[in-house]
C-alpha cells in the first residue's frame, strides 16, 4: 500500500478541520433556532459562544429604538446607552469584517467611550471584536467579544461567526416579536382576546422546532435550512410525500419570515375545480361569469405583503401554470373580467408530493415556471427515514388528543412503541397521527397496550427490503462504498476519485457536504 502524499494528509486533515467547524455551526444554529426568550439565549451566549471563540465577555447590541443592550455578561441593564453617539458601532455597521478594538487605548474621559468598553477595561479586559449581524428588516445588532488574552481573530473563528450570524439575527428578532407579543396579550381585556384568532395566540407556544417535531439529524439539517432561508424572499418548494408535514414547513417559513406580522395565505390547488381555481388565485370582478354576483379578491391579492402557499402545486392545470409564472414575473395580477392590473408582492412557497422534473419531462408541467419555483428546494423525509422521531412525535399525539378527546392515557406499552418503530408507515406522520387517535378513542385501560396496524404494510416491510431513499443517501452510500474499497485512498490511479471520475478536489468537496469524514470508513479498513 503506496504512503499518502503530503498534499493528501493537508488535504484530508483540512477536510477534517472544516467538517469540524461545520459541526459546530450547525450545533449552534440548532440550539439558536429553538429560542424564544432572552434568558434561554443569554445560556447559549455565555456558553457557547465563550467555548468555541475562547473570549472572555460577550454582550449584544441592537440598533433598536435608538440603541440598547441585548445581551451582556457583564454590563447592568440599567446601564445608558445610546446608538446616535456611539462610534464604535458605526465602524462595525459600516464594515463587512470583524473589526478589533484595543481597549487600552481607550480613554475614561472622552464621552464619546461608550460605558461596556470602559466597564471591560475595568474587568481585565484588553481586546474586543465586534462584528454587525446581517440585517432583519431596519434594525441591527452587533456582537461584541471580549479578551483578556487576545491573540488573533483567524480565518476559522470568522467562518464560525458568520455561519451563526444570520440564525442570531433572526433569533433576536424572534424574541422581540414574541415579547411584544406577550406585552400586547397580557395587556389585552379578556372579552378582547376571545375575539383573537387562535393561531396567533398559539404563535409563541409552538412545541419542538416552530411546531414542527423531530430531533433526528436529517431533521436538525431542515432546521438549520429553514433559517438560513427564512429572511429571504426568494420561492421555496417543498417536496415530500403525502402526510410528511409540508404545510408546518411552510408555516414556519414564513414565522421566521420579516413578514410574519403578515397572513400566509393558503390554496390547494388538487381540491379546487379547474375551472374556480383561477378565480381562487387571481379573482373576479363582478358579472364576469356565471354566479359571479359580486366583486372578489384572490389569494394573490389576500396575501400581498405576505406569503401565499400553494400545495399540490403539481396539481394546477397546464393551461393555468403560464398565468401564474406572468404573476411571479410581473408582480401583478389581472382579475378576471377586469382590466386593470393590480401590483402583488407575496412571497411564494409551493409545495408537491411530485417529482416535478419527471413532470417537465413529460410535459405536464412548464419548465420555465419549474426553475421560477425550484429557487429554494426542501426535501422533507418520509417517517420511514426518520423512525428515532417516532417516539416524540407519539408522545405528542397522545397528550394532543388526550386534550381532545378528555381521556387521561399516560402512554404506550413498549411492545406497542416498538410495532410502531418498526413499521413502514406510507401515510407518514398524518397515519401515525390517525391510527394514534384511534387507539386512544378505544383504549381500554390507561395504557396503550393493543395498536391495530395495517397488516399489507407490515407484510410489505417484513418481506421486502427495499427502502426508498433520497438522492442524498444514495450518492453518499455509493461514495462511501468506493473510497471503502479504495482502502481510504482519494488521489492516485488506484484511488476513489479516478473510480467515480471526479477530481479529487470535487470528491473532497463532496465528501464534505455528504458528512462523509474519515472515522467512517478508516475503522472498517483497519478491522
Amino acid at each position: 500500500m503506496n504512503k499518502p502524499s503530503d498534499q493528501h494528509i493537508a488535504l484530508m486533515n483540512r477536510l477534517q478541520e472544516m467538517q469540524k467547524d461545520q459541526q459546530i455551526i450547525s450545533s449552534i444554529n440548532t440550539a439558536l433556532a429553538k429560542v424564544l426568550d432572552k434568558k434561554s439565549i443569554g445560556i447559549i451566549l455565555n456558553q457557547s459562544f465563550k467555548d468555541t471563540f475562547l473570549c472572555n465577555e460577550v454582550i449584544v447590541l441592537t440598533t433598536k429604538e435608538g440603541g440598547e443592550f441585548f445581551y451582556s455578561s457583564f454590563t447592568e441593564k440599567n446601564d445608558h446607552h445610546s446608538y446616535s453617539s456611539d462610534i464604535y458601532l458605526d465602524q462595525c455597521i459600516q464594515s463587512s469584517e470583524p473589526v478589533i478594538f484595543y481597549l487600552k487605548n481607550l480613554s475614561e474621559k472622552k464621552t464619546s467611550t461608550p460605558s461596556y468598553f470602559m466597564n471591560a477595561k475595568k474587568m481585565g479586559m484588553h481586546t474586543a471584536v465586534g462584528f454587525c449581524l446581517p440585517s432583519i428588516g431596519d434594525q441591527k445588532n452587533i456582537i461584541f467579544l471580549f479578551y483578556k488574552n487576545f491573540t488573533e481573530f483567524n480565518d476559522r473563528l470568522e467562518r464560525i461567526l458568520r455561519g451563526v450570524s444570520t440564525q442570531l439575527s433572526i433569533t433576536i428578532r424572534n424574541i422581540f416579536f414574541f415579547e411584544k407579543f406577550d406585552a400586547l396579550s397580557t395587556s389585552t381585556p379578556d372579552s378582547q382576546k376571545k375575539t383573537e384568532p387562535v393561531g396567533k395566540e398559539e404563535k409563541g407556544n409552538k412545541k419542538g422546532f416552530n411546531g414542527i417535531i423531530g430531533d433526528s439529524e436529517i431533521m436538525q439539517q431542515i432546521y438549520q435550512h429553514i433559517t438560513q432561508i427564512a429572511s429571504s424572499s426568494s420561492n421555496v418548494i417543498i417536496y415530500g410525500e403525502t402526510g410528511t408535514g409540508k404545510e408546518l414547513i411552510a408555516q414556519a417559513i414564513h414565522d421566521l419570515s420579516p413578514s410574519a406580522r403578515k397572513s400566509m395565505i393558503r390554496i390547494n390547488c388538487a381540491s379546487i375545480p379547474a375551472n374556480l381555481i383561477e378565480s381562487e388565485l387571481f379573482g373576479h370582478e363582478k358579472g364576469s361569469f356565471t354566479g359571479a354576483t359580486e366583486q372578489r379578491k384572490g389569494k394573490f391579492e389576500q396575501a400581498n405583503g405576505g406569503t401565499i402557499f400553494l400545495d399540490e402545486i403539481g396539481e394546477l392545470p397546464l393551461e393555468l401554470q403560464g398565468r401564474l409564472l406572468r404573476v411571479l414575473q410581473e408582480k401583478e395580477v389581472e382579475r378576471i373580467g377586469g382590466n386593470k392590473t393590480i401590483k402583488v408582492n407575496a412571497r411564494v412557497i409551493a409545495a408537491t408530493n411530485r417529482s416535478l422534473e419527471k413532470e417537465v419531462a413529460e410535459g405536464k408541467f412548464r419548465s420555465d415556471l419549474f426553475y421560477r419555483l425550484n429557487v429554494l428546494p426542501i426535501h422533507l423525509p418520509p417517517l420511514r427515514d426518520r423512525k428515532e422521531d417516532i417516539p416524540l412525535l407519539a408522545n405528542h399525539f397522545l397528550e394532543k388528543i388526550n386534550l381532545k378527546t378528555g381521556k387521561k392515557i399516560k402512554g404506550f406499552s413498549q411492545k406497542v412503541m416498538d410495532s410502531m418503530c418498526k413499521n413502514a408507515w406510507p401515510g407518514n406522520i398524518r397515519e401515525l397521527e390517525n391510527i394514534i387517535e384511534r387507539s386512544i378513542i378505544i383504549a381500554k385501560d390507561n395504557v396503550i397496550r393493543e395498536m391495530d396496524l395495517p397488516k399489507i404494510f407490515k407484510a410489505k416491510e417484513a418481506n421486502n427490503d427495499f427502502h426508498m431513499k433520497t438522492l442524498h443517501q444514495v450518492e453518499k452510500e455509493h461514495i462511501l462504498k468506493i473510497v471503502e474499497n479504495c482502502n481510504g485512498r482519494i488521489f492516485g490511479p488506484q484511488g476513489a476519485a479516478l473510480i467515480l471520475g471526479l477530481p479529487p478536489t470535487t470528491l473532497i468537496s463532496k465528501m464534505q457536504k455528504l458528512g462523509i469524514q474519515k472515522e467512517h470508513y478508516v475503522k472498517k479498513n483497519e478491522q
